[in-house]
Formats: structure tokens, C-alpha cells, sequence
């Protein structure tokens, strides 16, 4: 690989990657102005008024951030097309949050998702869902402002770009509230996709054209999509992706405040759902330019593998360093591409950043002070926007020298879905689950999910179970090496596919660590949701029949005279009470769900 070819950022791609920050912030000004006088409801849901258009392209460009930008490339470049079948998983996602979990929320004319939990179970599970959530948008938080792949590209200062970033998220929805993050969405959902399609096309002309890359990508293993193997430890399977990559998102999708607060923030729910259905469209949109993208760097690298040869020292800098090698001598078009990188993260973060702060407004600000006047409502809910802000640019500033922590974010993100899905579940799909079968499914939920994805963090799969496919520095040796023997080590897969395959690591590794902690990451939210969804039943059922039958048993009594005065009595209430709450919790559930 000969550097001198990369180039680097000029004055015009500066110029380019500016006008994001200067126009998002001008969105959030100018709905700060024309929404002046508008009470705080208006600024947490939009005044309820908002249409699907716009709230669709600010699911997706929120959906799609820059781990998806950056990280979907890498992934099929280092292990194949398969990940495109995680169109099949936002398929069923999108299906089962606008025709299950929306219309509840939005008859429910709550303004935080958690406050069905409150009215489906007890303020207890409320307070617990909502302090989870607020883990797991921090962690999400902290992930998406680390820029690990600026300072190769651009030679901006790290936690420089991370600083300015965090500033002109919280700027704008300090500014402007849910509308302001909505607009700002749109349009930096247009940036992603022309940022794409530029790398699309010059890409493909770069490589020789469509048919060079399909042919190349093939020979290369890259398009063995398909693969039905039921291995729950296998990374990518058409069943890890399509099941548990379903679980995985409708945890982060389905009941999370971020998406929701933007669903009922729709006039009707007509529009909600069509917003849902729109956005599905533009997740497909992203996945397929993402997924080409992947190609067309792998066909553009086969025979010299910039990863392989250090001319980068991580897979996401992959897809930064291939745009400036095809874009390079055009000024502009870098800019235009790290914008498009930078669009998925500043929507990311600026909704979650407005979640944040209603769901803190709703659950705890609101339950302290009740007579709080539309004014001092406003101001408070921007004051939680400054602080969540600060708080999480602080956070990811720090985290950016601990690279450590950044893959436990991630983690920590995936397994408080599965479990938050399962207890929402329990209460709009089982209408018998009472608040103690809740809490403990909740409990189990979230200890069996940290339990598997913090031994997998200290117990990392092996690449057998990954299954990286080979990469290649044949075409560097004239420029980086002049030792035949290195480059043809480096051309080999990196692990023979084989019961023989055996280091050292593997001979020290539990059989907890080869099976439990090596199951793909995609079912972490599976494992949680299942956990908490059987717990929540079982304890129900427990609770709920000891109730009915200690009703049963001091009627009886009672009527025999086996038991009589203060004892029969307690025993006769506390049966009774059972009962009613059993009963009543179904009757509550089920009004919840219909109430049109």
C-alpha cells in the first residue's frame, strides 16, 4: 500500500463538513424562535402535531448512525454479505412496533413510554425501567461521539471532534426540543445517503466497474449469504441475524423512548404507523448502500489489504481510509462523506439526548413537583438537555483514552434491550402478569444478560466461531515489503475451519467460556427477553394462584368453622385483596390495550 496515494482534508472538504454543524444548528434557532411561545409539551412531543414524512427520515437517520456508516462496510468487507440479511430483521421490527407496542403507547396518551409500566404494573417497575433506560442511552451515548476513525482521515484533534460534536447536539435540542431534532434528522438523513451514493459510484468506476466487483467479491467468499447453520455460537447465520438480530432491535426500537416519543409525537396514529412503515423503507435504503459499500472496498483492496498491511490500525478506519484514496482528488467529496458519517451520529445522539431528558422530566421531575407552571416546565426540561449533554461529551472525552470502555458501552446497550422488551411484553401481550411477576422477570432478565455478555467481554469467541474470511497483501510487495515469506503468511485464512484448530488460549478456556460466553452477540437481548418473559409468568401464576387459593381456603374455613375470629378474618382479606388485584390488573391491561 503506498500512502502517498491517500490523500488528506482541504480547505473545500473543511468548508463541506462545516456547513452539517452550521445548518443543524440553524434548525434548532429557528424553531427556538418560532416555537418561542409554545408550553413545554410542545417542546418534549412536538405539540403531538408532527406528519409521517419527517418523523420517518429521523427513524432512520437515527436508526442508522455511524457505527452503521462506518461499521456495515468493515463488517462485509472482513466477513461477507451476510449482513445484509438484516433487512429480514428491521422487517419484523417494524412490523411489530407499529402494529404492537405504537398503538398502545399512543392510546395511552403518555408522553414517556415508562409511564405504562406505572399504570400496568406499580411505580416501583417504573422507576427501575426508566434507571436502566438511562444506562443504557448514556452507554449508546458514550459509543457514538468516539470518532476513532478522525485522525486518520482528517487530522482532527480526537476529543476535539468529540467536544464539538456533544456541543452542537445539545445546542440544538436545548434550542429547539423534539422538532428541532426531527428537521435536523431529515436533513442529515439526505446527507447519508448522498454521502453513499458518491462512494457508490466513484467506488464502482475505480474498481472496473459493477460486474469487476461481483466477480471479485465472489471469488473472495464475500458473497456466501446464506448460511443455515443452527449454531447459536456462530457469529453470523441466517438464523443469529434474522432471530436474534430481531430481538436485538426491537429492544433499542420497539419500546425505546427515543423512537417512541418521536411515534406519538404524530398527529394520529395513522401517521405513526406510516412514519414506522416509511422508515422501513429507508433502513433498506442504508443497508444496501452499506452492504455495496463493503463490496466495492473489498474488490478495491483484494490484493493489498490496507488493515493487514498497518496502514490503519482498526476495521473502522477501513471505510474513512478507502473514501479519501477514491475521493481524494476531489475536493469536497471527503468532506461530503464524513459529514454523512457524522450525520448518523449527531441525529443519534441529539434524540437521545432529548429522550433523556423527558423521560427524566416525566419519571422523576414531574412525580416531585406537581404544580410546576408551563414556564418553569420549560425551562427545566432544557436545563436536563444542557446536563445530559455536558454529561455525556465528559464522559466520552474520557472514554476515548480507555478503549475498553467503549466496547462495554456497547455491550451494556445490547443487554438492557432484551430484558426491557420482555417486561414491556409482559404487560401488553399477557394481560395476566401482575407487578411482582415484573419485577422479578425483570430482575432475571437483566442478570442472566450481563451475566452472559460480561463473560463474553472477559472470555472473547473465538475466531472459529467468528469466522473472518482471508484478506491479502499479494499486491504490496513492491512498496512495503521485500519479504516474500511475510506476505504469504499474511494471504492465508486466518484460522482452518477444523475440530483440529487448537492454541494455547483454548486450552485454558472453560467450557462456560467455549459455550455460554461465546454464543453469538445477537442473542444477548434473546437471552434476557425469554428470561424475563418465563419469569414474569411463573411468578404471576405463583402469586396470583396462591392469592385465589387463599381465598378458596378461608371461605372454606371460615365456612366450617375451622378458623374463626381475627385469624379466618386476616386470612378471608388477605384472599380477597389476592383476588382483586389478580382480576383487576387483567381488567387494567387489557382497558389499557383497546381504550381507542
Amino acid at each position: 500500500m503506498d500512502d502517498e496515494r491517500v490523500g488528506t482534508f482541504v480547505s473545500w472538504d473543511y468548508v463541506v463538513f462545516a456547513c452539517l454543524f452550521v445548518v443543524s444548528s440553524g434548525i434548532g434557532v429557528f424553531f427556538a424562535v418560532k416555537e418561542r411561545k409554545n408550553p413545554s409539551s410542545e417542546f418534549l412531543v412536538g405539540g403531538r402535531q408532527m406528519t409521517c414524512g419527517p418523523v420517518a427520515l429521523s427513524l432512520t437517520a437515527s436508526f442508522m448512525s455511524a457505527v452503521t456508516v462506518l461499521g456495515a462496510p468493515s463488517d462485509v468487507y472482513r466477513f461477507g454479505g451476510s449482513f445484509v440479511l438484516f433487512g429480514v430483521a428491521y422487517t419484523f421490527v417494524v412490523i411489530a412496533t407499529a402494529e404492537l407496542f405504537v398503538p398502545v403507547f399512543y392510546r395511552s396518551g403518555i408522553t414517556s413510554t415508562y409511564e405504562y409500566l406505572e399504570m400496568r404494573f406499580c411505580k416501583g417497575v417504573r422507576m427501575a425501567a426508566t434507571l436502566i433506560y438511562i444506562l443504557q442511552t448514556v452507554s449508546l451515548i458514550v459509543l457514538f461521539l468516539n470518532f476513532t476513525f478522525l485522525p486518520t482521515v482528517t487530522g482532527f484533534n480526537l476529543w476535539g471532534s468529540i467536544f464539538a460534536t456533544g456541543v452542537v447536539c445539545t445546542f440544538y435540542c436545548t434550542l429547539g426540543g423534539l422538532k428541532a431534532v426531527v428537521w435536523t434528522d431529515a436533513f442529515q438523513m439526505v446527507v447519508m445517503v448522498v454521502g453513499f451514493m458518491t462512494v457508490l459510484v466513484q467506488g464502482t468506476r475505480k474498481t472496473g466497474g459493477a460486474a469487476s466487483v461481483w466477480e471479485v467479491a465472489k471469488n473472495g467468499n464475500r458473497l456466501d449469504i446464506f448460511d443455515f447453520d443452527p449454531d447459536p455460537l456462530r457469529r453470523h447465520t441466517f438464523w443469529t441475524i434474522s432471530i436474534g438480530g430481531t430481538f436485538t432491535w426491537l429492544g433499542i426500537y420497539g419500546v425505546n423512548q427515543s423512537t417512541i416519543q418521536r411515534c406519538i409525537s404524530c398527529k394520529t396514529e395513522t401517521h405513526a404507523k406510516l412514519a414506522l412503515y416509511f422508515n422501513l423503507l429507508g433502513l433498506l435504503v442504508i443497508l444496501v448502500c452499506a452492504v455495496f459499500s463493503g463490496l466495492i472496498m473489498y474488490a478495491f483492496y483484494a490484493n493489498c489489504d490496507p488493515w493487514t498491511a498497518q496502514s490503519v490500525t482498526a476495521p473502522d478506519q477501513l471505510m474513512p481510509y478507502f473514501v479519501m484514496e477514491i475521493l481524494g482528488d476531489y475536493p469536497g467529496l471527503p468532506g461530503l462523506f464524513v459529514a454523512c458519517a457524522f450525520s448518523g451520529t449527531l441525529s443519534t445522539v441529539a434524540a437521545s439526548i432529548n429522550a433523556l431528558a423527558t423521560v427524566t422530566y416525566e419519571d422523576f421531575v414531574k412525580q416531585c413537583c406537581t404544580n410546576l407552571s408551563n414556564k418553569a416546565s420549560g425551562w427545566i426540561s432544557k436545563g436536563l438537555c444542557i446536563v445530559f449533554g455536558v454529561a455525556c461529551t465528559t464522559m466520552a472525552v474520557a472514554a476515548s483514552y480507555m478503549g475498553g470502555i467503549v466496547q462495554a458501552a456497547l455491550s451494556i446497550h445490547g443487554m438492557c434491550g432484551g430484558p426491557m422488551l420482555g417486561l414491556f411484553s409482559l404487560g401488553i401481550i399477557f394481560p395476566w402478569t401482575n407487578s411482582m411477576g415484573a419485577a422479578g422477570g425483570l430482575t432475571l432478565g437483566i442478570a442472566l444478560s450481563f451475566w452472559a455478555g460480561v463473560g463474553a467481554f472477559i472470555y472473547p469467541a473465538l475466531d472459529i466461531n467468528t469466522r473472518p474470511l482471508s484478506l491479502s497483501i499479494e499486491g504490496c510487495l513492491q512498496t512495503n515489503s521485500s519479504d516474500p515469506t511475510t506476505i504469504k503468511m499474511s494471504t492465508q485464512p486466518a484460522i482452518l475451519w477444523t475440530t483440529e484448530y487448537c492454541d494455547s488460549s483454548v486450552l485454558h478456556r472453560s467450557s462456560l467460556a467455549d459455550r455460554w460466553y461465546s454464543m453469538s452477540y445477537l442473542y444477548y437481548s434473546a437471552v434476557g427477553f425469554l428470561a424475563t418473559v418465563t419469569a414474569g409468568l411463573l411468578i404471576s401464576f405463583i402469586t396470583g394462584t396462591a392469592g385465589l387459593l387463599i381465598f378458596i381456603t378461608g371461605t372454606v374455613c371460615l365456612q366450617r368453622r375451622h378458623i374463626t375470629g381475627t385469624a379466618g378474618l386476616l386470612i378471608f382479606i388477605t384472599g380477597t385483596a389476592g383476588l382483586i388485584s389478580f382480576i383487576t390488573g387483567t381488567v387494567c391491561s387489557v382497558d389499557i390495550q383497546l381504550e381507542p
